[in-house]
């Protein structure tokens, strides 16, 4: 299934260049009344784990048709298989170390930020579907804690065992972004973005591939 995901994105966004080409054929498209645009969004995030994903958004007409827009968002949990098992022999080291029942969470939240284009389909109907692309960079903040006896005893560990970086600390790392969406005018110029965004966090043989589909509220002006 993930696999597919960037196949489609790459085919709509080859549907987008090829409808771009055929429109500068003809008249060029105008520019819209209101060359910019902002929206909070909100999103369900899907990876390695179900999580939650919200930002802000804000972009610019450059060309007909052709968005610059630059996103800054928050995903509060995108941890891997490798932090979760880190987090478990750490837990079963310190099960025969000391008599306390042990027990631990492990996440992974993302903040991200990035910039690139959004091209708009024209249509002659009020839906007015769009591709994007673009890149950026996203910090990744290992966020494991144990607890002996349910009780929170993450800063005093060094007393049995050591946590390295991969179960501790931040690490700023590339990202790419693919997506597309909907925009349906609500009223005026108020518009509710209907969207899908696939990134892909890139560290070695901990990438982290992150889906968010949700929805946008914003306006034009």
């Amino acid at each position: 299934m993930r696999s597919m995901i960037p196949f489609t994105l790459a085919i709509l966004l080859t549907a987008a260049t090829a409808h771009a080409q055929a429109g500068s054929s003809g008249a060029a498209a105008a520019k819209p009344d209101q060359p910019f645009y902002a929206e909070v969004v909100a999103h369900s995030a899907f990876g390695n784990v179900t999580s939650q994903s919200y930002g802000f958004e804000f972009g610019a007409n450059w060309r007909p048709n052709v968005d610059i827009f630059i996103e800054v968002g928050h995903t509060r949990d995108a941890s891997t298989t490798a932090l979760s098992s880190g987090a478990l022999k750490i837990a079963g080291a310190l099960t025969t170390l000391q008599s306390a029942a042990v027990s631990y969470t492990a996440k992974e939240p993302v903040t991200f930020g990035g910039a690139g284009l959004r091209y708009r389909i024209q249509t002659e109907g009020r839906i007015h579907p769009y591709v994007l692309g673009g890149g950026g960079v996203a910090r990744l903040n290992n966020n494991v804690t144990f607890q002996l006896g349910g009780v929170d005893a993450t800063g005093s560990l060094s007393q049995y065992v050591s946590l390295g970086t991969d179960l501790s600390g931040s690490a700023t790392k590339p990202m790419i972004t693919l997506g597309g969406g909907v925009v349906v005018p609500v009223h005026g110029n108020i518009v509710f973005d209907l969207q899908y965004r696939f990134g892909r966090i890139f560290d070695g043989d901990s990438s982290i591939d992150l889906s968010r589909a949700g929805a946008g509220l914003g306006v034009r002006f």
